[in-house]
């Protein structure tokens, strides 16, 4: 059934859900990521106690790597021999390689920190401003010229590198470990502004989906998900609906429900609308969206369940996307939809052997409720091509672990029905810095799927990424689709470039790149 949406953002909710003790479930203040500005002045003139930070490039068959734009206005100012300090700490001008000289008796310039910026492509510029965001954690002000050995794009990709490396959530009483720089100076003139902007977009888009992703289950229900998918939309000028467990079930989202129904928070379905003037196509998003997962009554070892917190992951990603959309301009239509449950165990829990009847009609028998993710996503995907006819469809999920052995924890994986949808997501994945591998979409394991007595089973075994995607691939009709399963990325082992320790909010940068672009859906129509 079509459900009028309101020409305002609102949520729909006539259930009530379970009421958490407040002194439990409330996150102490956040940090901030930084903020960015661009200067025309020199960077020793900026209002102390500044840090400035210089490029330098490899030595690339000369004797010794060379200082960037900036530095001979610096090393005047300082009475630095910068070409001295750089042999002294052997640097190599490697990207994301810092130095760092104290500066103790100037009376704005606490220090000058010489940056590697390697080849000054956007991935090095990208791990280049990730080494300058940890460096200067707890500091008010940076001044920088790094970014000026590039153009846009490589302004563009230091700029969410200096952000996304800087990312802290916490939950301590005393409050986080490190704050990120307060303000970044960039050298620059104001017609790099609009670079600098949607750069700043982007960032704080992967930055609000590592922080959902990261927020404790305890606090972390759907029904919370829904609030915060309603704040987004409120902030963004987007239409939000959320259906509550009993309209869920008088629509026949049946994946959703059992998946949901042993948990002491219920499950809910979140839709945002993206409506561009003149909108030129429409795509659909859906993000798996498991608040926590036990692996349910086909119970997951303990130590696999310690970081199910980030099993929304796919869910994040489609919130925070779709609150970018408007400061980045883009051309198309975007609805986003997410499938939110706690995948809990009680008595009341859907069991292997039960039959699921999905939205649309389909059926699924359940022989492992830890596969849970294709469950629910199978309710939003019908839902998308029966009451939504877009003209491309993508999911995000943190599905199978099989994703992880196959690409290790670099890059995501990527299943599609269609070669240009494909492309123009590994582009994307390409530009952005979130790696996409296109995997087989192999029809020679169809047979794996049936079942005795339902239409599909929903785990039938390896080749386990390639068999979940085929058993979503039934609820996308004929419509342009392609399946991120992220699983792989999902996690971050450790600090390493942009991506900190903790969940990564993979895909944002990718698909705000494809969706922002002049007609992400050329070809497809």
């Amino acid at each position: 059934m079509r459900q009028p949406l309101s020409a305002t953002p609102s949520r729909t909710s006539s259930a009530d859900p379970v009421t958490p003790d407040p002194a439990q479930t409330t996150l102490p203040p956040q940090v901030s990521p930084p903020t960015f500005s661009l200067t025309t002045e020199p960077l020793t003139a900026a209002a102390g106690p500044v840090l400035v930070a210089l490029p330098v490039l490899p030595a690339d068959g000369a004797e010794a790597p060379a200082v960037g734009p900036g530095a001979a206005d610096v090393a005047d100012q300082l009475g630095l021999d910068l070409l001295a300090v750089l042999e002294a700490h052997r640097a190599t001008g490697r990207a994301g390689e810092v130095t760092t000289h104290p500066v103790p008796d100037h009376d704005r310039v606490t220090a000058v920190l010489l940056v590697g910026v390697g080849d000054t492509g956007d991935d090095a510029l990208r791990r280049a401003g990730a080494a300058l965001g940890r460096a200067t954690k707890d500091r008010d002000l940076v001044a920088s010229s790094v970014a000026s050995v590039a153009g846009d794009s490589g302004l563009h990709a230091f700029v969410i590198g200096l952000t996304l490396g800087s990312f802290e959530f916490h939950w301590r009483s005393s409050g986080p470990v490190a704050q990120p720089v307060r303000r970044v100076l960039l050298a620059g003139a104001p017609d790099r502004q609009p670079t600098v902007d949607a750069a700043v977009a982007v960032a704080a888009a992967g930055w609000r989906a590592r922080a959902l992703a990261a927020t404790p289950s305890n606090l972390k229900s759907p029904a919370w998900l829904a609030d915060r998918a309603v704040e987004v939309a409120q902030a963004s000028g987007l239409a939000c609906t959320v259906w509550d467990e009993k309209r869920l079930t008088k629509e026949g989202f049946g994946g959703i429900l059992a998946v949901g129904r042993a948990s002491a928070t219920p499950p809910r379905l979140i839709r945002l609308d993206y409506r561009p003037r003149r909108a030129r196509g429409h795509v659909v998003l859906v993000g798996k969206g498991i608040t926590f997962d036990t692996g349910g009554l086909s119970i997951k070892p303990g130590e696999a369940m310690v970081n199910m917190k980030r099993d929304m992951t796919g869910g994040a990603v489609v919130i925070a996307t779709m609150g970018a959309l408007a400061e980045l301009g883009c051309p198309v239509r975007v609805t986003g939809l997410v499938a939110a449950a706690e995948n809990a165990i009680g008595g009341d829990a859907y069991r292997p052997g039960d039959v699921v009847r999905h939205f649309g009609g389909r059926t699924t028998e359940v022989t492992n409720t830890d596969a849970e993710g294709r469950v629910v996503l199978a309710d939003a995907l019908a839902y998308a091509v029966q009451e939504l006819s877009p003209d491309a469809l993508v999911d995000v999920a943190t599905l199978t672990g099989a994703m992880k052995v196959a690409l290790g924890l670099r890059t995501g994986g990527l299943f599609a029905d269609h070669d240009v949808l494909a492309t123009a997501l590994e582009e994307a994945g390409r530009a952005s810095g979130e790696r996409l591998w296109r995997m087989p979409l192999n029809a020679d394991y169809e047979e794996k799927l049936a079942s005795k007595v339902a239409d599909a089973d929903n785990a039938p075994g390896g080749p386990g990424a390639i068999t979940a995607a085929l058993f979503l691939q039934h609820f996308t009709g004929d419509v342009p689709w392609a399946h991120l399963d992220i699983a792989s990325v999902g996690d971050a082992p450790e600090d390493r470039d942009e991506w900190t320790a903790g969940p990564t909010g993979f895909g944002v940068r990718a698909l705000l790149h494809w969706l922002s672009g002049a007609d992400p859906l050329a070809g497809l129509r």
